[in-house]
């Protein structure tokens, strides 16, 4: 029997407001670059004014996928609280018009904190980091999880940024159940290494209870293994996940399943902003896996889509991907 969703992803709603800064800019703000930063509203506000023209867009990681898999066309739905103000019908309008179902009861206007938003600042070498008020967002419950709905998907999608929310353990939980009674399958993105050091027995236990598929990046699953040994990481993870999806920017990206190993290159590309490079990955990734395709024309298809999203600033499509992976043989 068909199943209404091939994707539903669970993840933090927010808006991406993009701007270019310098090095310089990052040292005067104590701005760590190249990673994800939790910051307050009032830090927020401060940074907001201080940055120079910026692009709003609809983001938050697992959001991005789900829109990514919608743009080709597969059947999406997306989880992740907004509040009833300016910025969260920009989100909730942005995701439903790139065709993905999206009915997370927003938080009341009455409700302290505001939608939650990431300040991206992306350097002359298209590296971003990411400054996070995660706002309502942070306080996505059970109650927000629609069990009917998650057990409609093929795949639920989980992102590993939701372990900050305190009660997104017990969320996921509820997702992962109601996925896993229906015969749906679980894949989680590890999102940031500092994120892995934060809640790194939290994933654990996930993983080694109720993942079937794990997308990470080079230093996240360094940070998951505790190892500097990349492949010794690899290995650790296939020998606990049926699928492992892991990229290594440049180098391109490792799949490894069923004992096999395949390495697929990078789509050379000029690197204008690596946001969204790992979630687009994703997106193409799970749409190949639920059309049909072997892992390695999933992997591809990946690398394909990760090189149109660094090719622009923001995560959501510009180019037509189904017409790219016709492009590169793969349709």
């Amino acid at each position: 029997m068909t199943k209404p969703y091939h994707v539903v992803g669970i993840g933090n709603a927010l808006v991406d407001v993009l701007a270019h800064a310098d090095e310089s800019f990052l040292d005067s703000h104590s701005i760590e670059k190249g990673i994800m930063q939790l910051i307050d509203m009032e830090r927020a506000v401060h940074l907001y004014g201080q940055i120079g023209p910026a692009q709003e867009i609809s983001g938050g990681s697992a959001a991005n996928t789900i829109a990514g898999i919608a743009h080709l066309g597969g059947r999406t739905a997306y989880v992740g609280k907004v509040k009833d103000d300016q910025l969260g019908a920009i989100f909730a309008h942005d995701l439903r018009a790139q065709g993905a179902d999206y009915d997370t009861p927003p938080a009341p206007k009455d409700t302290d904190g505001e939608t939650g938003r990431c300040i991206v600042l992306v350097t002359p070498d298209g590296e971003r980091s990411m400054n996070t008020y995660l706002g309502v967002t942070e306080h996505l419950t059970p109650a927000d999880i629609d069990e009917r709905q998650v057990a409609g998907a093929e795949w639920i999608y989980l992102e590993g940024y939701r372990f900050d929310g305190p009660e997104s353990h017990e969320a996921f939980a509820k997702a992962i159940g109601a996925a896993k009674a229906a015969g749906g399958r679980v894949s989680l993105t590890l999102s940031d290494p500092f994120c892995v050091e934060r809640h790194r027995d939290a994933f654990r236990k996930m993983i080694r209870e109720d993942v079937d598929m794990l997308f990470a990046n080079r230093a996240e699953i360094l940070s998951m293994y505790e190892t500097d040994d990349f492949h010794e990481a690899l290995s650790r993870a296939a020998a606990e996940i049926d699928i492992v999806a892991c990229t290594d920017s440049e180098n391109g990206a490792h799949i490894l399943s069923g004992g096999n190993h395949w390495h697929v290159p990078a789509v050379p590309t000029q690197i204008v902003d690596a946001t969204g490079a790992g979630d687009l990955f994703a997106a193409a990734f799970l749409y190949g896996v639920t059309h049909g395709h072997d892992l390695e024309t999933a992997g591809r298809m990946g690398c394909v889509a990760a090189s149109e999203i660094i090719s622009h600033i923001g995560a959501r499509a510009e180019a037509d991907l189904t017409a790219l992976f016709k492009d590169h043989g793969l349709v």
